[in-house]
């Protein structure tokens, strides 16, 4: 079936990856020796308005996993295949990348002889060189599952709609507001109580715990979540429109509440990890986040401003941007690690955010061009009679052939992750 395409989907995409990237320049200069109380705290406020990254892009994989699946069921040996193509194989090329790049500035690699590529094994299950790939390792996990989840969702489909005493409206409804409670329990015993878990399980168990965050279970909500959107988007643009004021009044309370929580818990140094995605709170702040965001893009449809036309082509270029972007940082800690910035953190912070963002896409973009994208950014080009396009994985995407483009709407593309 021709599907169009979703011009918000792009957009929201693009908003998740300038959070993060947001997210991970606050973290290489919060925690410096010399930064200021004022720093940090403007810094900690800017951190909460980034909460929803990561999470967006679980939902942005769900949504259209679950659009281009709605009435068909993938072949799944191709479909996986397809996925590690254009998900996978990038993560190994960039854990390898960031593997190699911070040893060769490490002196012991070229005095060590032989280099230990245990570590770069442990890379592609633990990445720490590439902390950020992590995520297209918890990702991935959705895509092996999908034919699983996809069965349970049309399950769940059917079932809603044979029951006559409540309308799908509000039987969705009632399934969101329960899956919330379920989170929100889950991210309770996450955040309170499995640390302690940890240290009294037996392995593998204990190191299942630790590394909870690289697993699916800790972000099924998300994903689920999705396919409602995925399955009834004129509803989801109209619900989330509507609510609009509600969420605004959500977040306000909760960004203090969030802002109040980290400095109320931090000593001498802010402590961000108390806003983990793993926690009752921040996943409040999240959903709140994120629903407002939606809200805001459906009451841009139908305009065509630079703003939207950057978020598009942003989100079209992110994933590749997302896998290069921590490199990026390393470039620009390498110059200010050395320098003093008492008073500067701040300023610097933003100023870093803008070089990252605008150097990660031009290499996104750059890489798109030449052969071999697919395996480095996710793109691949694909020549049309008369004329030249791009097809853009994103963690949780799948192409479309040019029939399935619609005249009016733009490219859609990006975290995987991931």
């Amino acid at each position: 079936m021709n599907k169009p395409r979703i011009v918000e989907w792009t957009q929201l995409r693009g908003l998740a990856f300038l959070a993060i990237v947001m997210q991970h320049n606050i973290a290489e200069y919060i925690y410096r020796a010399d930064i200021e109380q004022p720093d940090s705290v403007m810094l900690t406020m800017i951190y909460h308005l980034t909460r929803f990254g990561t999470p967006t892009f679980v939902f942005l994989s769900g949504v259209m996993l679950f659009y281009h699946h709605s009435h068909t069921k993938p072949d799944y040996p191709r479909f996986i295949r397809k996925r590690f193509g254009d998900i996978y194989v990038p993560f190994v090329v960039w854990a390898f990348i960031y593997w190699l790049f911070v040893r060769i500035f490490t002196p012991e690699f070229w005095l060590s002889g032989m280099p230990d590529f245990r570590s770069l094994v442990r890379e592609l299950f633990l990445p720490q060189t590439g902390y950020h790939l992590w995520f297209v390792i918890m990702v991935f996990q959705f895509y092996i599952l999908f034919p699983l989840f996809l069965a349970g969702a049309t399950f769940i489909q059917r079932r809603i709609e044979k029951i006559t005493r409540f309308t799908p409206m509000q039987s969705v409804i009632t399934l969101i507001l329960i899956g919330m409670a379920l989170y929100t329990l889950l991210m309770k015993w996450s955040y309170y109580d499995m640390g302690g878990w940890t240290a009294s399980l037996p392995q593998p168990w204990s190191g299942l715990l630790q590394y909870r965050s690289y697993s699916w279970l800790m972000y099924w909500f998300y994903f689920l979540l999705g396919a409602v959107c995925a399955w009834s988007v004129d509803s989801w643009r109209s619900w989330t429109a509507r609510v609009l004021p509600w969420m605004v009044c959500l977040f306000i309370g909760m960004y203090i509440w969030l802002g109040y929580d980290v400095l109320r818990g931090s000593g001498d140094v802010v402590n961000l990890n108390i806003s983990t995605y793993l926690k009752p709170t921040t996943f409040i702040i999240i959903m709140a986040q994120m629903f407002m965001f939606y809200g805001f893009l459906v009451l841009l449809r139908g305009k065509d401003t630079p703003f939207q036309r950057l978020l598009t082509w942003i989100g079209r270029y992110s994933f590749g941007a997302y896998l290069v972007h921590a490199l990026v940082i390393y470039c620009i800690a390498y110059i200010t690690r050395p320098l003093t910035l008492p008073g500067w953190h701040l300023p610097v912070t933003l100023l870093s955010f803008l070089v990252t963002v605008a150097t990660a896409l031009a290499i996104s973009w750059g890489l798109s061009k030449l052969p071999g994208s697919r395996f480095t950014v996710g793109l691949q080009r694909k020549k049309r009679p008369g004329r030249r396009l791009h097809d853009t994985v994103i963690p949780g995407t799948v192409r479309t052939s040019s029939a399935e483009r619609t005249p009016s709407a733009s490219a859609n593309r990006s975290p995987g992750t991931s």
